[in-house]
């Protein structure tokens, strides 16, 4: 039997079961609690040791709060590649929980086979001080990680330290790095909070992006490097957790937004999915 190309890992909800076919559906609703925005090393293992089996190249998943499981995701990758992320948010925080939805990127580093990470849309405080003292400068410095944040979206040091994008000369600049990436072995990791209000409902402040600039910088890095992988969250879904370390942690660290019509919110996300999917995976459809 051939192993599925996309997998649906259902933690929450957040997408219909069948968005990806009945044969492309994993269930892991008893997981979602355990493991939405932080989780012990233990349960993380835990999961993985249940799911890894079933992973396949491209992953569906729900809430920005599972960001953290891409870099479960990577582990299926056996050869040097580039990690490429679509994120309103750095994720780089060395500060503990390890495993967090804000603080994966330093998981995904463990990884001998993850060369450099570069992080397109970054449109939140992170990256203005103090919050930035607490990023994995270290990682910036060495090259390892390489920050495009929107730069009218920070103060005048954040500025300075991070080349940055703005809206009328972005895909110029993501032109000019990606002729350095030609023909590099690339995954591709995707938070829908990136996208403007409007474009998608997340659960997290939202960046710049529009529906397509995402899939056009998608088509392009089809088009010059080679795609061997990549994840797509950051759906709404409505927040459940397990332990009350991680409820009130997350309580403190979400946006206060106001209330969400499912409903809506469904809509807006699904013509979103419909654009980006396809982009991502390079195939039109479910499949």
């Amino acid at each position: 039997m051939e192993a599925p190309f996309t997998r649906f890992i259902d933690l929450d909800g957040a997408w219909p079961a069948d968005i990806l076919g009945a044969g492309n559906y994993l269930d892991r609703h008893a997981w979602g609690p355990r493991v939405r925005y932080c989780a012990p090393a233990r349960e993380i293992e835990a999961f993985w040791a249940e799911t890894s089996a079933s992973v396949a190249p491209f992953t569906l998943y729900g809430s920005g709060d599972y960001h953290h499981l891409s870099a479960l995701w990577l582990r299926q990758l056996s050869e040097p590649f580039t990690l490429v992320s679509f994120d309103n948010h750095p994720d780089w925080d060395t500060r503990p929980p390890a495993w967090c939805c804000g603080t994966w990127l330093n998981q995904a580093f463990k990884q001998r086979q993850l060369e450099a990470v570069v992080v397109w849309g970054c449109a939140n405080f992170e990256l203005n001080p103090p919050h930035r003292w607490f990023g994995n400068q270290k990682a910036v410095a060495s090259g390892r990680l390489i920050l495009m944040p929107w730069r009218d979206r920070f103060g005048r040091s954040a500025q300075r330290r991070y080349p940055g994008i703005v809206a009328g000369t972005w895909r110029a600049e993501f032109t000019r790095l990606l002729g350095q990436m030609r023909d590099r072995t690339v995954y591709v990791t995707i938070d829908m909070d990136c996208l403007r209000p409007g474009d998608a409902v997340t659960d997290w402040e939202q960046g710049l992006f529009t529906v397509e600039d995402v899939a056009w910088a998608l088509n392009e890095l089809r088009r010059e490097t080679r795609v061997i992988g990549g994840d797509l969250c950051g759906a709404h879904s409505p927040a459940s957790y397990a332990r009350w370390t991680q409820r009130k942690n997350a309580t403190m660290d979400h946006p206060k937004k106001p209330p969400v019509d499912r409903q809506t919110a469904l809509r807006t996300n699904l013509r979103a999915f419909h654009r980006i999917w396809p982009a991502l995976t390079g195939r039109s459809g479910n499949a």
